[in-house]
């Protein structure tokens, strides 16, 4: 009888019938009382039950609430002006190092995603560089659905950066190989057009077809071509460095405190380290006369140019195209299309508000243009190799007209130098 009781009592684990069995065979008669039986197993036996409903109830863990972490894409602007770019780097300031602290502070994400944002399934759209804005970016992560989860976060960040909205989007979408294409805007002080043989000051001013050959120039950008010359680490005609450009074009001048400006727009499949900064830097070393339209079917050929970079700060990350996931899940039911037209007016007021005054602010103060056109004549847009016996650059030339071939021998001296420090910063950073 109590051998039965015994195992048939239900949510005893194996281990505890085993034992309870042990006990139930080992019941034999009592010597001092006589009884062929003894009452004392059922008490042991009840228990063991006990503690072992004890042990289950201590042993279970903790809700851990971020499996409820649904795939997300955050949409953001931010001013990188004091930031040493987007990519999160362990002791510096950056975007991303801001971001995921702010997450983790408004308990959207597991703490211990900030070191490890891999386990978030953590996807930036685009890398930018240091100094370099963002007016539309987007981000890819797994993040708790919260109704006040926008308000949250933007509490824990700083006022340079800006989260616009959380949208829910596919398991497995990642934000960067599902872009179709990436705008940039480029504002940049007018004078940077002037031609190089005029005395420039902050009162220049376009003329009225300075614009339009600044579009001339662009448009030869169009296209499908390689461009190894217009980054680091690639070889002629290596197939990574063939880019798509959809538009390239200049919008007309307007006045900012006291200064003409000029927005340079730039819509492109995708694009390498450098690579905008260098185009804007050719272009305006064409425009300014520096070299000739020419010298662009070269740049894409065997040979290897160097091509002036042009300044960080007014580059700007305008949006991240996403045409094709648009098409095929933003009107599904499920997921709302990645798009900005409900954010459009608080975009603009972040542009302006932040970017676009920081832009110009730091330009005035710090003239970085103007100390960058002060060494484009040392750029002499020839092969490496053959510099000693290439033409002579449209600049060039008026120097000699003039008889002041002795600065331009003072260039030649100065570019072979910068041009040793180029080649040794990059192999230090590949």
């Amino acid at each position: 009888m109590i051998r039965s009781l015994c195992l048939g009592h239900i949510g005893v684990s194996f281990r505890t019938s085993s034992y309870l069995a042990t006990m139930c065979d080992t019941s034999v008669a009592n010597p001092d009382s006589g009884s062929a039986t003894s009452h004392q197993p059922v008490v042991d036996a009840q228990n063991i039950i006990n503690s072992d409903m004890n042990n289950k109830e201590t042993d279970k863990r903790p809700e851990y609430k971020w499996k409820k972490a649904k795939k997300m894409a955050a949409m953001l602007s931010f001013s990188g002006k004091d930031y040493l770019g987007m990519q999160r780097n362990v002791g510096f300031k950056t975007i991303e190092g801001e971001l995921l602290d702010a997450f983790s502070k408004s308990g959207v994400i597991d703490p211990d995603w900030v070191d490890n944002p891999q386990k978030a399934f953590f996807q930036r759209a685009s890398r930018t560089d240091k100094g370099v804005s963002a007016l539309k970016m987007i981000i890819s992560l797994k993040l708790l659905d919260d109704e006040r989860l926008i308000e949250k976060v933007n509490m824990c960040l700083p006022t340079d950066i800006k989260l616009q909205a959380v949208v829910r989007v596919t398991k497995n979408f990642n934000c960067k190989s599902a872009a179709d294409a990436r705008t940039y805007l480029y504002l940049t002080p007018s004078f940077a057009f002037s031609p190089a043989t005029e005395i420039v000051s902050e009162d220049w001013r376009c003329e009225p077809d300075t614009v339009k050959n600044v579009n001339s120039v662009l448009k030869n950008f169009v296209g499908a071509h390689y461009f190894h010359n217009y980054t680091s680490g690639k070889l002629p005609l290596e197939p990574s460095s063939q880019r798509y450009i959809y538009d390239f074009e200049c919008g007309e001048p307007f006045i900012r405190q006291g200064m003409e400006w000029c927005i340079i727009k730039v819509k492109g499949q995708s694009f390498m380290l450098h690579q905008i900064r260098k185009m804007i830097g050719m272009t305006i070393a064409i425009v300014r006369g520096h070299t000739d339209v020419s010298k662009l079917e070269e740049t894409w050929g065997m040979e290897r140019i160097d091509i002036p970079r042009a300044p960080g700060l007014g580059l700007v990350l305008e949006e991240i195209h996403y045409d094709r996931y648009n098409k095929r899940y933003g009107s599904d039911g499920i997921h709302d299309p990645l798009s900005w037209e409900k954010q459009e007016e608080d975009i603009e007021k972040f542009k302006e508000n932040f970017v676009f005054s920081d832009i110009v602010r730091t330009e005035k103060e710090e003239k970085s243009m103007f100390e960058w056109m002060s060494v484009l004549t040392m750029h002499k847009f020839i092969p490496r190799h053959f510099e000693e016996d290439g033409p002579r650059s449209p600049i060039a030339q008026v120097l000699h007209a003039l008889g002041k071939d002795t600065l331009e021998k003072e260039a030649d001296e100065d570019q072979k130098g910068n041009e040793n420090e180029e080649i040794t910063g990059t192999n230090q950073s590949i």
